[in-house]
């Protein structure tokens, strides 16, 4: 066997293909406020709001992500710890998480 710190066991003959232990990561904690960002960087002049601060677990974020794009009508996705979601309706979405019960401001773009 290897004695090399930085390897791993991929596979063994004894008990199959051997899987890493995946380690959760926490939401970050943030200062209270959800930010709504408009981004159009390498989206070919195309709009995207990106949520950040929510501080929600995964399948919560997830869950809360599903609720937003189906009332807007849009498309997004969940990226680390932000939603992103397609489109400049940022006002319509500031709307839809203050009756979520976060407090929200509307920063850059």
């Amino acid at each position: 066997m290897i004695s090399n710190q930085d390897s791993q066991l991929v596979y063994s003959t004894d008990i199959g293909r051997i899987d890493q232990e995946q380690t959760k990561t926490a939401p970050p904690a943030g200062d209270g406020w959800v930010r709504i960002h408009l981004d159009r960087k390498g989206r070919k002049g195309k709009g995207m709001m990106i949520v950040k601060g929510l501080g929600l677990e995964d399948k919560k974020l997830k869950k809360l992500a599903a609720t937003l794009k189906k009332k807007l009508g849009v498309g997004g996705a969940v990226k680390e710890f932000d939603i992103e979601i397609q489109g400049d309706k940022r006002e319509q979405l500031k709307q839809l998480l203050e009756q979520q019960g976060f407090k929200v401001k509307l920063a850059g773009g």
